[in-house]
């Protein structure tokens, strides 16, 4: 039985910058977690991050510069949400999974679609920074509007 790494939030976890969740309420969801298949972590947590928090997003970077995340209020807070990735990975790697839901458009687990770092609620093509590394070291990530898409790959797995 594969594990599933799922943002913190999506469990219910009152760990958004808001200090709320994002809790998850399907049959599938439900199934897996009573599966015991469900691990969850949120990264921005995991990084040292205090909840509740500033808004941040991911400044469009200059092409020659690194991404920098930025809060609402102008602080540099990328070297929290790299450890924070850095943390969903060891995790993922210590239980073996191949596999994520996080939770669409944040800078840290957004898949796709993220906010473009102008707090204008505007989104635009990008991953956060643990979808990212997530997705370089080979983990499949969805969001949870992607539930049915990880069914069928778990389907095709043999899962």
């Amino acid at each position: 039985m594969e594990k599933i790494l799922v943002s913190a939030c999506l469990l219910g976890e009152a760990v958004r910058y808001d200090g709320k969740d994002n809790l998850v309420e399907s049959s599938l969801w439900q199934g897996w977690q009573q599966q015991g298949r469900l691990v969850g972590i949120c990264p921005e947590c995991a990084g040292g991050l205090p909840t509740p928090r500033p808004p941040a997003e991911i400044q469009a970077p200059d092409p020659k510069q690194a991404i920098r995340v930025i809060t609402e209020t102008g602080e540099d807070v990328t070297d929290a949400f790299v450890r924070g990735a850095e943390a969903a990975l060891r995790l993922a790697r210590k239980e073996n999974i191949r596999f994520a839901i996080l939770k669409a458009r944040s800078p840290s687990c957004g898949k796709g679609l993220i906010y473009d770092g102008s707090f204008s609620r505007t989104l635009s093509e990008g991953d956060g920074i643990t979808a990212a590394l997530l997705s370089q070291h080979g983990i499949e990530v969805f969001t949870e509007y992607q539930l049915q898409q990880l069914t069928e790959r778990l389907v095709q797995i043999g899962d």
